[in-house]
This record gives structure tokens, C-alpha cells and sequence, in this order.
């Protein structure tokens, strides 16, 4: 039989995956409409993008999320809090492998728009 080598390895996750994961998750979320601008005055590490509505921290190998959104008009907004939280939670950690300490989620607004209600 043939022999197989071992190597050691190292696998980097960029920050912008992070923030992939968790806007794709939110999006997903049912209750979501769109993201929201994050406010500029708010400054993070990996402030990339802010018209994502996503941010993420990264601290002592633990993952804290502010998610910005904005919802739609018939929704329930503490049960779409919680499973934009519990979502990107358990996204960020099965995907990545990552410790999520904290998952900030931000209603910035409420969409009454026609298009939104049919």
C-alpha cells in the first residue's frame, strides 16, 4: 500500500467571509427585507463595505456580529430578532468553526412598501 504524508496546516478565514456569512444568513432570514447602511460614525475592525449591514469583530478568537436590517411591515420583529441572531450564530460556527460571542442585531427601519406586502 502506499504511504500518505500528514502536513500540517493553517486555514486563515479573511474577515470578508465572515461578513458574507452573516449578511447571506440574514437576508435568508424570513421577516428580512434588506439590509440597512451601517452608520458611519460606528468604527470596527474589518470596516469594509458599510452598505452591507453587516460588521464583525473579531476578539480573542471569538466572533461578535452587528447585523443592520430592515424588516417587513407584518412581521413579528423580537421573533425575527432572534432568528437573525440564532441563525448567523450557528452559521458563523458551522461554516467556520469560529466561537460567536455576541450577535448584535440593529432594526433600522420598517418596510411598508406595497411590493413587500403582496
Amino acid at each position: 500500500m502506499g504511504t500518505y504524508l500528514s502536513t500540517a496546516g493553517k486555514t486563515t478565514i479573511a474577515p470578508e467571509v465572515l461578513l458574507t456569512i452573516a449578511r447571506l444568513t440574514a437576508l435568508e432570514t424570513p421577516g428580512v427585507s434588506r439590509m440597512a447602511n451601517v452608520a458611519s460614525e460606528v468604527n470596527r475592525l474589518f470596516n469594509r463595505n458599510l452598505g452591507e449591514g453587516v460588521q464583525i469583530e473579531l476578539k480573542n478568537d471569538t466572533v461578535t456580529a452587528d447585523i443592520y436590517v430592515v424588516l417587513k411591515s407584518d412581521t413579528n420583529i423580537r421573533d425575527v430578532s432572534r432568528n437573525i441572531q440564532h441563525g448567523v450564530a450557528r452559521a458563523i460556527s458551522e461554516m467556520v468553526g469560529m466561537q460567536v460571542g455576541r450577535v448584535n442585531v440593529h432594526i433600522e427601519d420598517i418596510d411598508y412598501s406595497k411590493e413587500t406586502e403582496a
